[in-house]
């Protein structure tokens, strides 16, 4: 017979696999490193939290091209292995999130968009990538350009050291499979249709063909006021709040 230690430690193991698990996907040149604020918050007593480093991005690139559709593998592979139903997704990882929950053996059903692409426009960071032949040339210019940005911005001086670490040929052909894929399709569309949705955002982050969409289109959205683009990284009391919310309306 169990002693009291051991039952109550299976207990909470227990209850803590019972706990719903949410997938964590950074966007263009990121990793999981920016969902870390998130840990301390309500989200991590009420589900099982997995920040995941994509391949080249915190993990180990992939031999073949990086692309959406390569990486949507990777993280329909993962969601299954956590048995995660639900995806908060950010930037350019809402499109590989949309492309994830439509493959028939992943189990998501809910993604949770955060300021995920919704049209072209969305791609101000990696679509640039497509302007360059070489993958170091893209990388040095798109640190300087941060470099600029980060002057008087933490937010933006973390995200420049995300990526300087990313592998950067994954970098380049992943931005100019964005720019691409964006060109072909309306990744809000894309995204619209993919399953259950909820698109987080603070409009003033927004391009005005963005918000243009979300006026025109049946989406559940919440409003991040005063946030960033990187909500997880500056308020992440917030964003539990938030995505708690979006998660009681799917």
């Amino acid at each position: 017979m169990p002693t009291t230690k051991c039952k109550l430690a299976s207990d909470k193991a227990r209850k803590g696999a019972t706990r719903p698990a949410i997938l964590l996907i950074a966007g263009f040149g990121d990793n999981a490193s920016m969902f870390e604020g998130l840990s301390g918050t309500h989200l991590a007593r009420t589900h099982r939290l997995f920040p995941t480093d994509l391949p080249g991005f915190g993990a180990p690139p992939l031999k073949s091209r990086t692309t959406l559709e390569a990486l949507a593998d990777v993280v329909a592979e993962k969601a299954t292995e956590v048995g995660a139903e639900i995806i908060v997704a950010h930037s350019v990882a809402s499109i590989i999130a949309s492309l994830a929950a439509q493959r028939s053996d992943c189990p998501v059903r809910v993604i949770l968009s955060l300021e995920g692409n919704i049209t072209a426009e969305d791609a101000y960071f990696s679509g640039t990538a497509a302007n360059y032949d070489d993958p170091a040339r893209f990388r040095i210019e798109f640190l300087k350009r941060l470099d600029q940005m980060a002057k008087d911005d933490p937010i933006i001086a973390r995200y420049h050291q995300s990526v300087s670490e990313a592998d950067q040929r994954a970098l380049w052909q992943l931005g100019t499979d964005a720019r691409r894929f964006s060109s072909r399709h309306v990744p809000g569309d894309v995204l619209k249709s993919s399953c259950n949705v909820v698109y987080l955002y603070n409009p003033e982050n927004c391009p005005e063909t963005t918000l243009a969409w979300l006026d025109v289109n049946p989406i559940e959205r919440i409003v991040l006021e005063n946030a960033t683009h990187w909500a997880s990284v500056d308020q992440p009391e917030l964003l539990a709040d938030k995505l708690a919310e979006a998660l009681d309306r799917v």
